[in-house]
């Protein structure tokens, strides 16, 4: 009897054993799973774009950060509405009875008080809508003007818009108003490298530094914070690296309508 006593106490703790064997094993996969997902959350919460731009080395190189590469994707993306299509849906308005004289005159006192370039569309809103070709002409009439006045201004095309301006040969008297710090200039290694931005973007860093055989990371960051650069998205090759471009603040720093007014090979090798 003890014997089979025994027998029987031994197969019961076995069979507790393997009852008990799966709790232990769920318990563990339990927490082998709370543990893949504490890390997920923790990746997750990371910034996107951490291997691109976020990892101390990237900053260490320069590299602009995925907050502030959103940050100038967003405000360079979008372009303006064209004011010009929405006046020529809505047809012409009371500007349209202005003579040529007149709207000469009012296009010029607008050009004049404006502290930004006017395009042709907001001059059009602004002018109650008269027929966009006659601005056009308005503003090439004002042009010649004030080539032919003999008066210390011009007309220049800035950004997409127009705006009257002091002649260069004004510009040490005129810049005695400045009362501010004197603009800071650029360094030939950052315009070397501001070049290549304007004329190959949207570019990587990578690329970049591939024609110029040297880091830009810094450079490219110094661009971006002084406005002349910014992101303008991510190239789809494997990594996704950031891309640059030229900003509006780079055509008003030297003087152009837009990115096709930068000079041409053929102008560059003639200079």
């Amino acid at each position: 009897m003890d014997d089979a006593l025994l027998g029987a106490e031994l197969e019961d703790i076995e069979a507790t054993a393997v009852m008990e064997q799966p709790e232990d094993s769920a318990e563990e996969a339990s927490l082998t799973g709370d543990a893949s997902r504490e890390a997920a959350s923790e990746n997750a919460s990371e910034p996107a774009g951490t291997a691109d731009a976020g990892s101390p080395s990237a900053a260490a190189n320069g590299e602009v950060s995925s907050d502030d590469a959103a940050a100038a994707t967003e405000e360079g993306a979008a372009p303006d509405a064209s004011e010009e299509s929405e006046a020529v849906e809505r047809g012409p308005g009371p500007g349209a009875d202005l003579s040529d004289e007149q709207l000469e005159e009012r296009t010029l006192a607008l050009l004049f008080a404006s502290p930004d370039p006017l395009s042709v569309g907001r001059l059009v809103s602004l002018l109650e809508r008269p027929p966009a070709a006659r601005v056009r002409a308005a503003i090439e009439a004002i042009g010649h003007r004030l080539q032919t006045a003999g008066l210390p201004l011009q007309l220049r095309g800035i950004r997409g818009g127009y705006m009257v301006m002091t002649i260069p040969e004004m510009g040490e008297v005129v810049g005695r108003l400045a009362r501010g710090p004197a603009i800071e200039r650029i360094s030939p290694a950052a315009l070397e490298t501001l070049s290549i931005v304007a004329y190959r973007q949207p570019v990587t860093k990578a690329e970049i530094e591939a024609i110029r055989g040297v880091q830009a990371g810094p450079i490219l960051r110094s661009l971006v914070d002084r406005g002349l650069a910014r992101v303008t998205g991510r190239a789809d090759v494997p990594g996704h690296p950031l891309q640059y471009g030229t900003t509006k603040d780079f055509l008003d720093r030297f003087g152009l309508m837009g990115l096709d007014d930068l000079p041409r090979d053929a102008e560059l090798a003639r200079d």
